[in-house]
């Protein structure tokens, strides 16, 4: 099949992240197995106790060649706007594939399925990984699965596979991005009625918090330290949130619940900005939580590998994004760049398409590096 033909199917699988992958793990096992593909699945069960699950593929013997990372889970679509079609009823119109997950990130994994089809286990010297993660959207669990446990990953790091992240880039190569870092803080207080003496008002012990966290705010705006010329924008991105989770104007809020989320870049120490909010936060009596952090992802621009990717992809030189991927958790393998087809500017949009012109240039990209590292 053609990378047009994969992708549809793939985008008919409804695989939002608080759902379950597993439907489309199998489909995408039974491709790999039909190639002839050696096949791990890692399974887990994310923190609501839905069902998950990384497929990794291995087509030939030995160790080096090509590795090819994508993800299988979509953003919700509940703001699509066609009526005619849904989100998961893939659909071609004016040289475009409309769908959920068509450009972040199914296309492009559609564009290697096909590629990998297209070669013999038999005719290769080194071999070729495929691997499909899951949760992708919502922090990379299924990526920190696969790092953790995956046998065949470890082989791709001992035997330096090449590495490509196949989200979309409109396969320009991208050699760094930005990681991401999430802190929670919560005020507890006590319902009742604004109008009595009772209860306790949760935001009143989070305003002092959330004046720290805006002189963070201010001075990574404005301070080297935090700034890096390479990305756009130039800095972390310190983004506050705040809700009380009060439905009345009336009622004191029994709690209070401050979000931040920053993206670090290369040679920057995130982890003092985390123990400075921590100590903002213990001394108001908040509690403090980091449930997810992610380091960048970054490989010299100038490096043998990143500059043979460029011939091969035609482009005169490499890029940064300020966006992240699975290559945030994958940083034991020494050669990875991200290389896919698509806009990110169509990614999570109530409209998502990617054009059949990038499905057709993703799959001839990609067999071109298979037959430059495995055949």
């Amino acid at each position: 099949m053609n990378a047009l033909k994969y992708a549809h199917q793939l985008v008919e699988f409804d695989s939002v992240s608080s759902r379950s992958n597993n439907a489309v793990s199998d489909f995408i096992e039974e491709q790999l197995k039909r190639f002839g593909c050696d096949v791990e699945r890692v399974h887990y069960e994310d923190e609501n106790g839905i069902a998950k699950s990384n497929v990794i593929g291995k087509l030939g013997q030995g160790s080096g060649g090509l590795a090819y990372f994508g993800h299988t889970d979509v953003v919700p679509a509940d703001d699509w706007v066609f009526d005619d079609h849904g989100p998961f009823q893939p659909t071609v119109k004016e040289g475009r594939l409309y769908g959920r997950g068509s450009c972040d990130m199914k296309g492009s994994v559609a564009c290697m399925l096909a590629a990998m089809e297209q070669v013999a286990a038999k005719d290769l010297r080194h071999p070729v990984y495929i691997t499909c993660t899951a949760d992708e959207e919502i922090g990379y669990g299924g990526a920190r699965e696969v790092a953790e446990r995956s046998e065949v990953f470890r082989e791709m790091v001992v035997g330096e596979a090449r590495g490509i992240v196949g989200e979309p880039t409109m396969l320009e190569v991208v050699h760094g991005h930005k990681g991401t870092y999430g802190i929670v803080v919560t005020s507890h207080g006590e319902a009742a009625h604004s109008s009595t003496r009772a209860g306790k008002n949760a935001n009143l012990a989070m305003i002092p918090f959330l004046q720290e966290m805006k002189a963070i705010h201010d001075e990574s705006e404005t301070n080297p330290e935090w700034q890096n010329g390479d990305f756009d924008p130039p800095t972390i991105s310190w983004n506050i949130g705040i809700n009380d989770h009060t439905h009345a104007i009336n009622i004191k809020p029994p709690q209070s619940v401050c979000t931040v989320y920053f993206r670090p870049m290369p040679g920057q120490e995130p982890d003092q900005l985390v123990q400075r909010a921590r100590q903002a936060a213990e001394s108001c009596g908040l509690d403090f939580q980091v449930p997810r952090t992610a380091l960048p992802m970054y490989v010299d621009p100038k490096s043998p590998y990143v500059l043979e990717v460029l011939e091969l992809a035609n482009r005169d030189q490499s890029q940064t994004v300020s966006y992240g991927t699975d290559g945030c958790i994958f940083h034991e393998m020494k050669n990875l760049v991200v290389l896919g087809p698509g806009s990110i500017e169509k990614a999570h949009t109530a409209d998502e398409w990617i054009a059949l012109e990038q499905l057709e240039k993703g799959t001839e990209l990609y067999r071109k590096l298979i037959d430059r590292w495995s055949m």
